[in-house]
């Protein structure tokens, strides 16, 4: 028998944009435990936004498990909030959103490495130079001396675990940077998400060096923000597609703005403004190939007869991707489809 540690991981209670938390517990298994193998496990709740002092007990409910290349014998448990009744807690998001495995995500996470109160690499009075050569920069002057080394580490943690991590890359801000999740099915991609972010801000504990998810820390100045841009499609937009469908979508996409709007984190106004990186967050678009609207069409989806995946620009690095990917689909389920598609291959 083999002594695991097994670190149960959830989100918390906080709104607009809940934490991550975690805490490990000691199993012993005869091999690397399965799913079904993990017990249930409660926490105090009125310690995380989840429940009053007078009545604290919340239990945490696995329901992904992966590899954790950080420890020795350690285990990442993924896991559901439930109330002790066993109904799913209110803040449980993941519980109730809908759900396709034959509907594929592709997120692009953004975010800002932060030291001592300003982005990594700033100066401590003023700014570095403007950004421009940042953006997939190569050398010290671009991207520093250790931010590589985190995204680098980064990764290795993610693909070890299983997680479909596909790619890396400085972004257009000094000490901003990019990776991507692509996962079948909108709860799967979440998870992954939801479990690199965890890996990324464990990680960066050793370094002194702080996340920051908010999609404009700097606020109202010529510096980017962050965004999360979900990439979508279904079996449907791949097999079967069609501009008069496309066209229908997009429309539908534009009656729903304010619903997309709500859930794709907050403080949207201040990205969402059209000097940068999409329109305006109260005006929807949809152009080829334009990174300054709500929604880029690929080149290969227009020539491949309107059919393949589309990327919605305007999630922030904030959201939340279970809440992000349900409205995505919900829009799409409005859409009526006079073909069927046949299996996801």
């Amino acid at each position: 028998m083999t002594k695991y540690k097994l670190e149960y991981i959830w989100l918390d209670g906080y709104e607009p944009v809940p934490n991550l938390r975690g805490k490990t517990q000691i199993k012993e298994f005869e091999t690397f435990p399965s799913l079904e193998e993990l017990p249930l496990w409660g926490f105090d709740g009125s310690s995380t936004q989840q429940a009053d002092g007078s009545n604290s007990d919340c239990i945490l409910k696995p329901i992904r498990v992966f590899p954790d290349a950080a420890r020795e014998n350690g285990v990442l448990v993924l896991c559901e909030v439930m109330l002790p009744d066993g109904e799913p807690h209110p803040s449980n998001k993941r519980a109730t959103i809908l759900d396709d495995d034959d509907a594929w995500f592709g997120f692009e996470q953004e975010y800002f490495f932060y030291k001592d109160g300003r982005p990594l690499g700033f100066p401590t009075d003023g700014y570095p130079e403007p950004q421009g050569k940042y953006y997939t920069g190569v050398g010290y002057s671009s991207v520093g001396s250790v931010a590589r080394e985190i995204v680098e580490e980064h990764l290795n943690l993610c693909l070890k675990a299983g997680i479909n991590h596909e790619g890396i890359n400085a972004e257009v801000a000094k000490g901003q940077w990019e990776f991507q999740i692509f996962g079948k099915g909108s709860k799967k991609a979440a998870d992954e998400m939801w479990m690199a972010r965890y890996l990324l801000e464990r990680l960066t504990e050793k370094y002194g060096i702080d996340i920051e998810y908010h999609c404009k820390p700097l606020g109202d100045t010529d510096w980017n923000g962050s965004g999360m841009h979900a990439n979508f499609s279904t079996a449907y937009l791949r097999e079967v597609g069609g501009k008069a469908y496309f066209e229908a979508l997009m429309a539908q996409f534009e009656k729903n703005l304010e619903d997309h709007i709500a859930v794709y984190g907050p403080d949207n106004h201040m990205r969402l403004t059209g000097k940068h990186e999409t329109a305006p967050w109260n005006k929807f678009s949809y152009g080829v190939a334009d990174r300054g609207a709500s929604v880029r069409v690929p080149h290969s989806f227009v020539k491949n007869d309107y059919k393949g995946y589309l990327e919605d620009r305007r999630p922030n690095s904030q959201g939340d991707p279970y809440a992000i990917a349900s409205q995505i689909l919900k829009t799409i389920s409005e859409v009526p489809m006079e073909g069927k598609a046949t299996a996801a291959a």
